[in-house]
């Protein structure tokens, strides 16, 4: 049964614990009480209200890896575990339980996929690190693996889907996921992100070697309509002649105001207008095959409302 707006199904949340066990560090906004909150949340104002329930993450195929990153990035990830770990970049590092963790963190937006393709209903999957900074070749960004990206390319690969779309509203231009997925003209990517601000790329001139970019880049401290308003005109410029079969959400809710790492003034209102716009235009689309995942936010009680907003409106 796809979802419909007419009879709300629970969220599928997937995660694994080995997600919790990457740290980079005491002070680093990238660190395990991001989950630990967010499970927390969810735990008591979703699953207990019967809106949701758990699935353990599966690890990704190293096929699927492949697929969007270089067999030397793999290897280099796999050396530095092996070595007991060490940075990355200046803000990424790989350590006790990194990669395990990186690999749940994959392999559950691969298994959403999956789900959303065989007509299971909407995933949202509860995990770190995030990924849409990792390039095919290296980590930047708090990212090691490129989770939206292995999982559009893994949907076109093994479970029948023909167009994906990418969504990403996290305050950051997703420039790994652009860089993995600009040659597959079958996956339009949309990025809206604060410019000027890390990691520096994404102007909306770039559409990628296909024109199957849109970038939509906008200044901090606007009003929140701005970033509606935008970020849905390129979404509706992407699909225009164009029905995806999958649409997944690269949901960074440090798009949200007060996020110590952004400056847009999104509320909790607006990301239920969001996740409620892209809901029904893919029932239209797809029978509303839609998958998100955790990218950033940085303040872990908000982000955990954040994301009850928008599984409710998910569903």
């Amino acid at each position: 049964q796809l979802m419909s707006s007419a009879s709300p199904l629970p969220v599928g949340l997937i995660t694994h614990h080995d997600c919790l066990h990457h740290d980079n560090g005491e002070g680093h906004p990238e660190s395990p009480r991001r989950l630990e909150v967010l499970r927390a949340r969810l735990d008591d104002d979703v699953v207990r209200a019967g809106r949701g329930y758990w699935i353990e993450a599966p690890e990704v195929r190293d096929e699927d890896i492949l697929r969007m990153h270089t067999e030397a990035y793999l290897a280099r990830l796999l050396h530095t575990d092996a070595a007991g770990g060490g940075w990355l970049d200046p803000d990424t590092r790989l350590g006790p339980g990194s990669l395990d963790a990186v690999r749940r963190a994959a392999g559950s937006i691969v298994l959403a996929a999956e789900r959303a393709m065989n007509g299971a209903g909407p995933s949202f999957c509860a995990v770190r690190p995030p990924g849409h900074h990792a390039t095919p070749s290296r980590a930047m960004g708090f990212c090691l693996l490129s989770n939206a990206a292995i999982a559009a390319g893994t949907a076109l690969a093994r479970f029948g889907a023909d167009r994906v779309l990418i969504v990403d509203w996290d305050v950051h231009h997703g420039n790994g996921t652009q860089a993995l997925v600009e040659q597959e003209p079958e996956i339009h990517f949309v990025s809206m992100h604060q410019w000027p601000w890390y990691p520096g790329s994404g102007a909306a001139e770039d559409r990628g070697p296909h024109r199957s970019v849109w970038n939509v880049p906008m200044a901090a401290g606007l009003a929140p309509a701005r970033y509606r308003d935008a970020l849905l005109g390129a979404v509706d410029a992407a699909t225009t002649g164009w029905r995806p079969d999958l649409v997944l959400i690269s949901a960074g809710f440090d798009s949200l105001a007060g996020d110590p790492l952004g400056g847009f003034t999104l509320e909790l209102d607006d990301v239920t207008a969001l996740t409620r716009t892209l809901v029904k235009s893919a029932e239209g689309w797809c029978g509303g095959r839609v998958v998100s995942a955790l990218e950033g936010g940085y303040d872990p009680v908000r982000l955990g409302a954040a994301v009850v907003a928008h599984l409710e409106a998910l569903r």
